[in-house]
């Protein structure tokens, strides 16, 4: 019986956050997005979470923390489990075991959508694999996407010589340029935020995407930082800011989620220079892997064919990342699974609002 392999377990995500939190930095699928300290960042704009999980002779083996939101004049709920579910997707009892227990918490909370976005490399989990098993399982992949699913990350557990050795040939020049300019990297704190506000701000118009509002910086870093898993960055020049990053931790794997620059003193290269203090805070924290968190979901040669002409979506961010010669990878993507038919075609219609 089924019972007899797994206990199942549900509740919100404040009961048992040390235990939950080891299991995400351990597991290898697990993300920062997974974590205790994103519930909390993120019921603070609006959602609300819970957790559900499997122990197998008494230990953690799989889990989700769903985020929902309620959506469309309060109606219905959308649900969301972001880098997530955290499960062993070659055990079918394990998968189907697990979702009944998120369907139970989709139902629970009124949702009529659930979206999720496996932290799972397409290299491992092949398309017609992927495709199969949401078949079995009734997830609708190739959904719209919230994280980007294509990204470059370094690897960290080397020398800072031999990680600046590897970079291009330019990126590594505007790194040294940087420092001989006098362009200065500081660890920020919480009375820095209005200034990384405003550096977000104006990366946000230069290169016209969205941007959250002060607070979400804010609270991201007072959620992250009181567990030293998070790092404020900025680049000065004779204390003037410059460019900043916001960095996170999560096992061994650091994350780049926000940086911003204004359009002051940019012949110093200062972007370049908070580029290789975050690499650098990655490595004092032991980790082994710097994650630069999304290019355009492009294959490579594509992407090197079109990034000194395309200025849309994430390709203004590629031309500075690819300098750091990260490894490019993807993940499987996201994929819907729908308990509202009705609400699915609505938010169809009114999707690309972003969550």
């Amino acid at each position: 019986m089924i019972r007899d392999l797994f206990s199942l377990g549900e509740q919100p995500y404040s009961d048992d956050d040390a235990e939950w939190d080891a299991f995400v930095a351990t597991h290898p699928q697990g993300s920062l997005l997974q974590t205790t300290s994103w519930a909390r960042l993120k019921n603070r704009f609006n959602w609300a979470a819970r957790r559900v999980w499997l122990r197998k002779e008494g230990q953690l083996v799989a889990g989700a923390q769903i985020l929902f939101r309620s959506a469309y004049w309060g109606m219905v709920k959308i649900a969301y489990i972001p880098h997530g579910p955290l499960v062993d997707w070659e055990d079918n009892e394990q998968v189907d075991v697990l979702f009944n227990q998120i369907d139970q918490a989709v139902y629970q909370n009124r949702a009529g959508l659930l979206k999720l976005e496996p932290f799972v490399w397409r290299d491992a989990m092949p398309p017609a694999r992927w495709q199969a098993l949401c078949e079995r399982v009734g997830l609708r992949p190739d959904a719209d996407t919230i994280q980007p699913p294509r990204t470059m990350i370094i690897d960290v557990d080397r020398t800072a010589d031999a990680i600046l050795q590897s970079m291009k040939q330019k990126t590594r020049y505007n790194i040294r340029l940087a420092e001989r300019k006098g362009v200065v990297v500081r660890e920020g704190d919480a009375a820095d935020f209005g200034t990384f506000a405003q550096l977000m701000a104006s990366t946000g118009t230069r290169n016209t995407f969205g941007v959250h509002a002060p607070q979400y910086y804010a609270v991201a870093y007072q959620e992250f930082s009181a567990r030293n898993e998070a790092a404020l960055l900025l680049a000065e020049y004779e204390g003037r800011p410059l460019a900043g990053a916001m960095i996170f931790r999560n096992g061994s794997r650091a994350s780049y989620l926000y940086g911003g620059s204004n359009d002051e003193e940019r012949q110093r290269m200062p972007s370049y220079a908070v580029q290789w203090a975050a690499i650098q805070w990655a490595q004092r924290q032991g980790c082994k892997e710097y994650d630069l968190w999304g290019v355009p979901d492009e294959e490579p040669d594509a992407l090197e064919a079109g990034f000194q002409e395309r200025q849309d979506g994430l390709w203004p961010v590629y031309r500075f990342k690819r300098g750091f010669q990260g490894e490019i990878r993807r993940t499987v993507g996201t994929a819907d699974r729908v308990y509202s038919k009705l609400f699915y075609r609505l938010y169809q219609r009114r999707r690309g609002g972003g969550l």
